[in-house]
């Protein structure tokens, strides 16, 4: 007769607990069959708090698109596509609206008395042009001759350079109906940028029109942007704001480079935005710490609506610290999105530590100030202050 002792009876206990626990967190989803990923046509674009869409399968990354692996993740961890896949050509993944990330908590430290939080002090980092009186750009000036006020205090400048560095670019494009027959310059101008900016840049693009489409995710490769850039279906209404928060928080979200920009071509006044319905709504979830710096080029015209839409786009520009450009002729669009290119490779980086921190997430004003011997006068144009409490998820 087989005896089985307290100890014996104990540990298959034991074990047979392990194992209904064990069987009880295996995720339902491991033992379904797996789903293709390829689907025809384009997919909906989710609109502000909706899951990210599953990216299509990347294609071979150019040599001046550094390729990495992710991890695997464990069981009940979510699973996200990489960062830094490109697309395949014609391939279009509609971009998330959400902006931001989650603000820092800071960390929990054991002292004599119990646990206290420590707050992390977060280094702000601009992206600064210098130009003379004559608008002429700047590009000697050492950490020596600038200053940073954050809400009028000065700071400590903790980090500078001034140095050719490669940035992640959204290239945003109207592709609404009136943009049909300007669209063949518009792409020659946009291509032109690339040629202009420096070879490492990590550029993507996104056509929009009442909705919007990434058609072509991170990659130096000037013939899968061209492709994407002469996806033109102009048709439909214009969702400007929504496309470029949606920008914003890609570039947030999945940008490797520190350096982010988004250069924004249109010619008519948001009418269609949903999730950002004003300028104001926009600038809130753009102009973050760690935002993209904003360029704008409006095609527009001088009634009513065309005025209205370029206050709106000097808005997205100055608040992040960029230009927004208004040409009189349509072929002034390649000379502009060349200087865009010219004053991108030409910024000073700046950093610093704010020197009071404030509770709450509100908004912060920065002026930052220029002054060397040999120049009359220096005008320093970098973002006009950030909404402090949301910060980039995905830089470095």
């Amino acid at each position: 007769m087989l005896r089985i002792n307290k100890r014996d009876l104990w540990i298959l206990s034991l074990l047979l607990a392990m194992s209904i626990t064990v069987w009880a967190q295996y995720p339902a989803s491991q033992s379904a069959p797996p789903q293709s990923s390829t689907q025809s046509g384009r997919q909906p674009l989710p609109g502000e708090g909706s899951a990210t869409p599953q990216q299509p399968q990347a294609t071979q990354p150019s040599p001046n698109y550094p390729s990495t692996q992710q991890p695997a993740p464990s069981a009940g961890q979510e699973q996200t596509p990489p960062a830094n896949a490109p697309n395949q050509p014609g391939d279009s993944v509609k971009v998330p609206a959400n902006a931001g990330a989650a603000p820092d908590t800071g960390q929990l430290e054991q002292d004599a008395g119990g646990f206290r939080i420590r707050k992390e002090v977060r280094e702000v980092t601009l992206h600064a042009t210098v130009v003379d009186d004559k608008q002429h750009l700047v590009t000697d000036l050492d950490r020596n001759a600038f200053t940073v006020y954050e809400d009028g205090a000065p700071q400590r400048i903790t980090s500078f350079r001034h140095e050719d560095i490669p940035v992640a670019v959204g290239i945003v494009i109207d592709n609404s109906g009136s943009m049909r027959q300007k669209r063949p310059a518009v792409n020659q101008a946009a291509l032109n940028f690339v040629r202009a900016s420096n070879p490492q840049d990590e550029v993507f693009v996104v056509n929009f029109n009442q909705d919007y489409y990434l058609d072509q995710d991170y990659t130096g490769n000037v013939n899968l942007l061209r492709d994407a850039l002469e996806r033109i279906e102009s048709r439909g209404e214009t969702a400007l704001y929504d496309a470029c928060v949606a920008s914003a928080d890609h570039l947030m979200k999945s940008a490797r480079l520190q350096k982010k920009v988004l250069l924004v071509i249109t010619d008519g006044e948001d009418n269609a935005s949903v999730n950002s319905s004003t300028v104001e709504q926009a600038i809130r979830k753009i102009a973050v710490d760690g935002g993209p710096t904003v360029y704008t080029i409006g095609l527009l015209g001088d009634d009513k609506e065309g005025k209205r839409a370029k206050r709106a786009l000097r808005m997205l520009a100055e608040a992040t610290g960029g230009v927004s450009f208004f040409p009189r002729d349509l072929n002034e669009v390649d000379t502009i999105t060349k200087q865009v290119a010219h004053d991108i490779r030409n910024q000073y980086t700046i950093g610093y530590k704010p020197a009071t921190q404030v509770a709450g997430n509100g908004y912060r004003t920065v002026k930052v100030e220029a002054k060397a011997p040999g120049y009359k006068r220096l005008q320093v144009r970098t973002r006009s202050g950030y909404y402090a409490g949301t910060q980039t998820s995905a830089s470095k």
